[in-house]
Parts: structure tokens; C-alpha cells; sequence
């Protein structure tokens, strides 16, 4: 499979291979669904907690006696069936995370990938450098190219006048190589990936 490669002013001046077994693999949603629940779960905080009767405010003296009363007997004012009381069974602060084989996430990406180009969604940019950070020149850049909706630009994370220009346009995310994921392709209408990504994509999945 080849692809046009553009410059910052959307004119053709190359093309490039891509690998049929990243760029056109079958897309297995499923796959996908489960590599993408497995991030979210692994941003949850699980923070949630409740206090069990041991932890909760009162206890020590006994209500009132045992008999003679009759009233049910009582041990503490923190048992779960009084107000006020420890919870039975509540929530304690707990990771959510999950892990899977990795060979599953390597198939999922794939998935992704595929998902993406066969929609046309993938753009490929020979460069996308700046002398210094400048929002309005990526905006600029961006509507020469003509694209809209979400984008998910990914280049090197070193970068950085690059990522400085991206991060106060809404609706464009600035990904590192490095941190390529199912969740965020997915979310993303466009990618727009610089040229040497190609290759570290290329060995990432291979």
C-alpha cells in the first residue's frame, strides 16, 4: 500500500510504503473493545470508600443492658443496622486496572490503524516543525490541509514547539510515538502522523 506524503502546504511530494499487515489488517472490534476498556479501567482513581464499624465514630459502652429491657440486645452504636454505623461491604480505595497479552495490543492497534485508513482518515506529513510555538501558524497549517473535526497529530515527543503549538487548539491532541493507544485513534476523526513516525510505528508493531 502506498500513501501520498504532504507537505505543510498540502502538496504531494512523495510517496510512501505502508505495511499491508499494520495499515490494512482485518479489523477485529471486539479486540478493540477490550483493549480500550482495559485503559479506561486503568484511569479510574478508586478512590471511592466507606468506614466499616470498626473505623466509624462511637462504640465502647454498651447501649444498655442485655436484659430486661425489652429491647433487642446491643453491643455498639457503630453496628451496621444503627444510623450512623459502619457499612457492610462498602467500597475501599482499590485499583481497577487490568492487564492483557501484549501480542492482543499489537493486534488491536493494528485494528485501529486499519480502521482509520480505510475511512481515509490518515494524513502523512513529510515535517511539522516550528522555529518557535505558534498556534496560529498550525491553525493555518491545519486548514491547508483541510482538516476538521478531531485530530490526533503524532510525531516524536521532542517536539516540543510543536506539542507548545498544538495544546491551545481545541479539539487537536498532540500524541508522542511512543504513547500510540487504542482509546485515542479511536477518539480521533483525523491523524496526521510526521514521516519518521512511519518507521518507529512500523517496528512497534511488527
Amino acid at each position: 500500500m502506498n500513501q501520498d506524503v504532504l507537505n505543510v502546504n498540502n502538496i504531494k511530494v512523495g510517496e510512501i510504503e505502508l505495511e499491508d499487515f499494520i495499515y490494512s489488517a482485518s479489523i477485529n472490534e471486539p479486540l478493540m473493545h477490550q483493549v480500550v476498556k482495559m485503559q479506561l479501567a486503568g484511569r479510574r482513581s478508586g478512590t471511592a470508600s466507606t468506614k466499616t464499624r470498626a473505623e466509624v465514630r462511637g462504640g465502647g459502652k454498651k447501649p444498655w443492658k442485655q436484659k430486661g429491657t425489652g429491647r433487642a440486645r446491643c453491643g455498639s452504636n457503630t453496628s451496621p443496622i444503627w444510623v450512623g454505623g459502619g457499612i457492610i461491604f462498602g467500597p475501599k480505595p482499590r485499583s481497577y486496572a487490568f492487564s492483557i497479552p501484549k501480542k492482543m495490543k499489537k493486534a488491536a492497534l493494528r485494528s485501529a490503524l486499519s480502521a482509520k485508513m480505510s475511512e481515509g482518515a490518515i494524513f502523512i506529513v513529510n515535517e511539522l516543525n516550528f522555529e518557535q510555538p505558534s498556534t496560529k501558524s498550525l491553525v493555518n497549517i491545519l486548514q491547508g490541509l483541510d482538516i476538521k473535526g478531531r485530530l490526533l497529530i503524532i510525531a516524536d515527543e521532542n517536539n516540543i514547539n510543536l506539542i507548545k503549538s498544538s495544546r491551545n487548539i481545541p479539539q487537536v491532541k498532540f500524541l508522542p510515538i511512543a504513547g500510540l493507544n487504542v482509546y485515542d485513534i479511536l477518539m480521533a476523526d483525523k491523524l496526521l502522523i510526521v514521516q519518521p513516525s512511519i518507521d518507529v510505528i512500523k517496528n512497534r508493531l511488527s
